[in-house]
């Protein structure tokens, strides 16, 4: 395998699909996200932090995500996608992505913190036990890291219910962290917004038949969508708004 660029320590190409994409053909960040989260797994796998921890009964949950795009990859668009372990922060990895087209243009960036959680205590442990230090160095953090998002204090431009699918789950019985991104999609859509980057903050779990209640706060060309289940949020997105009068 040739040098990798920026220090990233691992590789995969994709063709972005024709399901992949709304209808004008550019990604859609849930399914940005889709890739994101296959090259991580494909990165641990090989390198044994992946799902052998499962024999462990430990997971990686995804703490934050943070995705910049500079041009939206396209329906039939060969991609290239690194990933690499970006440092340590006690409970935290960190975990970086770079998506570029075949001839190095760079497409988007993201950078992701995770927690390694026990399957049956739920317990969030140290992750250096389970991550070598030559590709995630506990001396190392990264100067880019997701930030923590905080509620607006303005009124809700809109609120919506949305019951969990069974579609929705991941292989924890979770609702997947990219099925979040697709409700938030949808929220920006319903207004006619569409969002180019996206920063998320996954705050709780959900699970099957849960009532999410989704609520949109703007303020400026920027907003917030809130996820809630009863009293407990379980996650808050930032988005970058851009009005789309063909959102989808």
């Amino acid at each position: 395998m040739s040098e990798l660029p920026e220090g990233f320590q691992f590789s995969k190409s994709f063709e972005i699909g024709s399901y992949q994409v709304n209808p004008k053909g550019l990604i859609r960040l849930k399914d940005l996200a889709d890739l994101f989260q296959e090259v991580a797994w494909k990165h641990a796998d090989s390198a044994d932090f992946g799902r052998i921890l499962l024999e462990k009964k430990f997971m990686w949950a995804l703490s934050r995500l943070e995705i910049k795009q500079f041009q939206s990859p396209v329906w039939g668009q060969k991609i290239i996608l690194y990933t690499g372990g970006r440092g340590l922060d006690k409970l935290f990895a960190f975990r970086e992505f770079l998506a570029v087209s075949e001839s190095g243009e760079v497409l988007a960036r993201g950078m992701s913190s995770w927690l390694l959680v026990h399957t049956e205590t739920k317990r969030v442990q140290r992750p250096a036990q389970v991550l070598t230090d030559r590709l995630f160095s506990p001396s190392t953090l990264p100067e880019w890291q997701p930030p923590k998002i905080k509620l607006p204090e303005v009124k809700a431009l809109v609120s919506t219910e949305y019951e969990v699918q069974a579609s929705d789950l991941d292989l924890y019985y979770h609702v997947n962290h990219t099925s979040y991104i697709r409700m938030v999609e949808d929220v920006l859509a319903g207004q006619n917004f569409a969002g180019k980057d996206l920063l998320i903050n996954y705050l709780a779990e959900c699970k099957f038949k849960d009532q999410i209640q989704l609520s949109l706060f703007r303020f400026g060309n920027s907003a917030v969508i809130k996820g809630q289940v009863t009293s407990r949020i379980v996650f808050l997105a930032s988005v970058i708004l851009a009005v789309d009068k063909q959102p989808f």
